[in-house]
Order: C-alpha cells, then sequence, then structure tokens
C-alpha cells in the first residue's frame, strides 16, 4: 500500500512540475466561394455526388435545357462573376453559395447576383412551383385519403398516415411549412398525377420565362433533367408571392397538422394525434426582424437552397442561394441575413436587370452551346442603372469629354479675340 501511495505521489509530483501544454487545434479551413467565372454551369447543374439521377435501363438522360442567345432579365445577368454596383458597397464575404441574387421584389431590379443563371438543382425550393400550380387549380376544403405512396414517400414528411383525413389547404401548409414530401406526391395525385403535375409545373416556369428551370420531380428530390437558377427562382417566389395565400401559408413558423387513428393490422399501435409542426425557415422561426417568408432546401446534391423575403420601412428583398453549405462558424443563415442587409442598404435606384421579363425575352432564339459571358468578369462591378449597362456609361464619358473640348476651344478663340483688340 505504501509502495501505491509513493507511486501516486511521484506522479503527482511529475505533473505538477511539468503541467500539460494546452491543446492545438487546427484552425478551420477558410471559408470559400465556388469560382464561376468560367461559367461552369451555364447549360447544366453540377457533377452529381451520388446515384440519384441515374436514369433506368432503356430511359435516355434528358437533354440540357437549350440556353437563351439572349439572357432573360438583361445583359448585366449574362456574366457568371459577381455583378455588382460599387454604390452599394462590397458585397457579402464568407458566402459559401455558388450562385445567388439579390433583388427588389416589388420593383423587380435585380440589385446583386453571382451567376443568375447558372442551373443548379432546387431541391425542396421546386415546390413552391408546386403550391402555385395547386393554388392554381384545386379546392382548398376537398378532402384528400392518403395512400401508401404518400406516407412512404422518401425524405421529409408532414406526418400523414393510413385512415387519416386532410384538406388541400392542410397539404399545402404542410408542403410550405415543414417541406413534406409526403403532402407533395398527395398534391400530385389530385393534380392529375406525377407525369400530369410535373407538366404543369414546367408550362408554369416557362410561362413565367423562367427559362433554365426544368421540375423533375415533384417533391424536390434529385432527379434527372432536374435544373433551376438563382434568377429563377428570384422570378418564381415573386410571382407566388402574388398570391394572398401563398403568403399565408409561407409566413406560418407553426402550424397544427391533423393526426390518423391507430391501426388495427399493427399490434400495439396507438392513435396518432395532431401535432405543432414548425417551419424549417430558421429566419421565421427565430423572429429575424422583417422576414415574410421563404422555401428551404437541401440534398446531397443541390446542398443547401433558399428563396425568402424580408421587408423593412416599406421595401421588400428577395434572395436566393444554391449549392451552398453551412460552415463553422459561418451559417447558411448568417450568410442569409448579410445578403438581406446588403439589398437594403443598396440605394433604391440601382437596377443590374429585372426579374420581369422583357419583351425581347419571350422570342429570344435558344442555343444549346454555352453562351459566352459579355459582361461580369471575376468580381467586376457593373456601374450602370436602369436597363442601361457598361457601354452606356463610357458613351456618356465620350460625349461629356467631347463638350468640355468644344467650349475650350470657344474659350479660347474669345480670349485670342480680345488680345488682337489691345
Amino acid at each position: 500500500m505504501k509502495v501505491k501511495v509513493a507511486l501516486v505521489a511521484a506522479v503527482g509530483a511529475m505533473v505538477l512540475a511539468c503541467p500539460p501544454t494546452p491543446l492545438a487545434f487546427a484552425a478551420p479551413p477558410p471559408v470559400t466561394t465556388p469560382v464561376t467565372d468560367h461559367c461552369p454551369h451555364r447549360t447544366g447543374t453540377p457533377p452529381a455526388v451520388d446515384e440519384s439521377e441515374v436514369v433506368a435501363p432503356g430511359s435516355a438522360t434528358p437533354a440540357p435545357l437549350p440556353v437563351p442567345s439572349t439572357p432573360v432579365g438583361g445583359a448585366p445577368l449574362a456574366g457568371c462573376g459577381v455583378v455588382a454596383d460599387p454604390a452599394s458597397g462590397p458585397v457579402p464575404a464568407r458566402m459559401t453559395a455558388a450562385g445567388w441574387l439579390i433583388a427588389d421584389l416589388d420593383s423587380g431590379a435585380v440589385i446583386a447576383a453571382k451567376d443568375p443563371h447558372g442551373r443548379y438543382r432546387p431541391a425542396s425550393t421546386i415546390k413552391v412551383l408546386l403550391a402555385m400550380v395547386a393554388l392554381d387549380e384545386l379546392d382548398l376544403d376537398t378532402v384528400v385519403v392518403p395512400t401508401p405512396e404518400d406516407w412512404g414517400a422518401e425524405g421529409d414528411s408532414c406526418g400523414m398516415g393510413p385512415g387519416g383525413h386532410y384538406t388541400n389547404r392542410d397539404l399545402l401548409t404542410g408542403l410550405l411549412v415543414v417541406s413534406g414530401n409526403d403532402c407533395a406526391n398527395a398534391l400530385a395525385r389530385e393534380l392529375g398525377g406525377i407525369d400530369v403535375t410535373l407538366a404543369k409545373m414546367n408550362d408554369k416556369a416557362r410561362s413565367l420565362h423562367a427559362l433554365d428551370t426544368r421540375a423533375a420531380s415533384v417533391s424536390g428530390l434529385d432527379a434527372a433533367g432536374m435544373s433551376t437558377s438563382p434568377y429563377d427562382l428570384a422570378v418564381i417566389f415573386r410571382e407566388a408571392m402574388r398570391n394572398n395565400t401563398f403568403r399565408e401559408l409561407i409566413a406560418m413558423p407553426t402550424y397544427r397538422f391533423p393526426g390518423y387513428p391507430r391501426r388495427a393490422d399493427v399490434p400495439g399501435d396507438k392513435d396518432h394525434p395532431s401535432y405543432l409542426m414548425q417551419t424549417s425557415n430558421q429566419l421565421l422561426l427565430e423572429g429575424y426582424p422583417g422576414m415574410v417568408g421563404g422555401k428551404t432546401g437541401y440534398t446531397d446534391d443541390a446542398r443547401k437552397t433558399f428563396v425568402g423575403v424580408t421587408e423593412r420601412d416599406g421595401r421588400r428583398i428577395v434572395i436566393v442561394q444554391m449549392f451552398g453549405l453551412t460552415v463553422e462558424a459561418d451559417s447558411y443563415w448568417d450568410q442569409a441575413k448579410a445578403m438581406f442587409d446588403y439589398g437594403f442598404r443598396a440605394p433604391p435606384g440601382i437596377t443590374l436587370g429585372s426579374l420581369a421579363p422583357t419583351s425581347t425575352a419571350t422570342t429570344v432564339q435558344e442555343t444549346t452551346a454555352p453562351a459566352v459571358p459579355t459582361t461580369a468578369t471575376p468580381h467586376q462591378v457593373v456601374t450602370a442603372t436602369g436597363s442601361d449597362h457598361q457601354a452606356t456609361g463610357w458613351s456618356v464619358r465620350i460625349l461629356i469629354g467631347l463638350i468640355s473640348a468644344l467650349v475650350a476651344v470657344i474659350l479660347l478663340l474669345i480670349a485670342m479675340r480680345l488680345f488682337t483688340r489691345r
């Protein structure tokens, strides 16, 4: 026993004599924004990381959507790098989204963007397009009885179950609040089935001139051919916000979703009561100032996506984030807040493009070849306002220079004449 005590004492003395060196933790890797200046996603989405988009044997992989020869929204949006106006100050730093966009919701003026027409997977943000079709066609009071395909849907769920009864309003609310894929499946059945619903969603996108968009699943789960862009998502959400019911549903932080009865064929099963679902929009849930509403999305291939609107002092700003990540000390929500702050700081007159389709955008010729960006080289800023771009700015400078030179010549002639009269 004395030997053990002596040994412990000796070890303790050594510890006191040699205090431990503080553990050195490796610094987190720096946050980097994906480089898109070379237009890697001009025609198609980033490479898939899993097999979710592998088509069935005998089926053909959908061809990429044609690229308009004239970019929808204006020439400054043709580039794939950052497009911004110096008058708004530096764009938000530490952005992990490959493509993003900030715009004034009411005027449609694009304030700043990065790779605005780059093609990315929408994930569950495509549910906004499904909601628009459902609001156009369905009676919200109609009661729907779910099927095994509904409650067995992959991914996020509203919590539908056998024997439950749900109105279309319940389904739409669950679709937008918790991004329920079971609700998406049920709504698609009410609209005529998956294929019919996808056709309707894509028709709606084309009617809005969202030409980068193709819905290949009603829920946003990755599927071959699925794509949209920051510009398109902003256009789609802006149109959806014109609908009173959509605005009401997208603004709900919580909603009590109906339950369903116990299953007699399942031993020990009990009744499944209604429950209070919470929105997946963290900014709405935490009470972020002015948050009107938004739609989240995530898949392994799409990464994090978000489209949302905040209102301050009568001005509404819409932002889109695509193919992004949350990293240590830099969450996707923090990045969203920085984008909203930038939008509200921007002078109201700044316009680098428009969410409202131009007259030429409806009849543009299309090409399947990648378009060469005409503006917005890496981190280039566009200083024009309205529908003008950099060429207009240089024209004005040249004109002012010529007028100044002419005035100088006239003054010189007057001075010479006065001198000769003396």
